[in-house]
């Protein structure tokens, strides 16, 4: 667990930046425009298998952050059932989670486990993601109870 911790320590100068500019509150991943998932569609995941850019002009609004989708059908179902394609850990990555902290999840490092979407930071922290997943889904899970209402850079300190 401390190989973890320090290597989430060395990660962390890097995304500490980008990971506090958050306009949707602490317990979403959202740019400082309030855009989520970079503006990637969280429904093309489940539909399409991969992550898909969404359009700027099929857009919607959810717990103040702006969504984007590839097309209408997508923006009608997360619209039905935003919580079937939301991320897990508001789209920060998973395995910083696990470790209790908070790192921009990429979504192009993505994996869908038991129907739920969960978002890493990079190619090697997926990887290491990979290698226990019920395991860091457990204690990322048990983590967010503590750390959802949290700035990322509160979890520094």
């Amino acid at each position: 667990m401390n190989k973890f911790k320090s290597l989430i320590g060395g990660v962390a100068l890097s995304v500490a930046i980008a990971s506090s500019a958050l306009a949707a509150g602490v317990e979403l991943n959202a740019s400082s425009t309030g855009l989520a998932m970079q503006g990637y569609d969280p429904v093309a995941y489940f539909t399409a298998g991969e992550p898909t850019k969404g359009d700027y002009r099929i857009t919607t609004l959810h717990n103040d952050a702006m969504y984007r989708f590839a097309n209408e059908e997508n923006k009608a179902a997360f619209e039905e059932n935003p919580e079937a394609y939301l991320p897990a850990y508001g789209g920060y990555c998973a395995f910083g989670a696990a470790m209790g902290f908070k790192f921009d999840g990429d979504p192009t490092y993505w994996k869908i486990v038991d129907n739920k979407l969960y978002l890493n930071l990079s190619q090697d922290i997926q990887q290491r993601w990979e290698g226990d997943i019920p395991g860091f889904v457990e204690q990322a899970s048990a983590n967010w109870e503590t750390i959802a209402d949290k700035t990322p850079a509160e979890l520094q300190q």
